[in-house]
């Protein structure tokens, strides 16, 4: 469970890092990039906020299972 727990806890971490990548390059770099991977930062920044959300529920029940305290 402990390495479940960890690999939840860097599933939030690296969805973190790429939403606010993807959210630099949609929007106040937008200029920079060509309209294709703006499109792409778009979807991104759908499916990153997606993963923070699946893996901090993850990250709940591997905690819980634990017997740790679910805040």
């Amino acid at each position: 469970m402990e390495k479940l727990l960890f690999r939840a806890n860097s599933a939030m971490v690296w969805s973190l890092i790429g939403l606010v990548a993807t959210v630099l390059m949609a929007y106040p770099l937008a200029g920079r990039f060509p309209m294709m991977i703006q499109v792409l930062a778009h979807v991104g920044t759908l499916l990153f906020a997606v993963g923070i959300k699946i893996s901090y529920v993850a990250r709940l029940v591997f905690l819980s299972r634990l017997g740790r305290p679910v805040h």
